[in-house]
């Protein structure tokens, strides 16, 4: 399945769709069928910046990138679990 993640444009937070609009969590993202309309849709100049499709899986009835690039965008540092988002757990 395919998500479809973003950059805040004012503070770097990263985002993730919804189906009608974007959050904080990947908890709340959905998979998109033609993500790369839905690029074309948005206009990324307003809020957002850097639009991606990642790959991803549900694990447990919770969203699981493929790429550790992406676990580490999702769920905060490997290293200090305290900085994650409250939550959220890395692994």
């Amino acid at each position: 399945m395919k998500l479809l993640t973003a950059n805040e444009l004012l503070r770097g937070d990263v985002l993730w769709w919804n189906g009608s609009g974007w959050s904080l969590s990947i908890d709340d993202a959905v998979a998109v069928e033609d993500g790369e309309a839905l690029i074309a849709r948005e206009t990324p100049a307003e809020r957002v910046c850097d639009l991606a499709l990642i790959d991803a899986d549900k694990v447990d009835g919770r969203w699981r990138p493929m790429k550790i690039r992406e676990r580490i965008r999702s769920f905060g540092p490997t290293v200090r679990a305290d900085l994650a988002r409250e939550g959220q757990d890395w692994h």
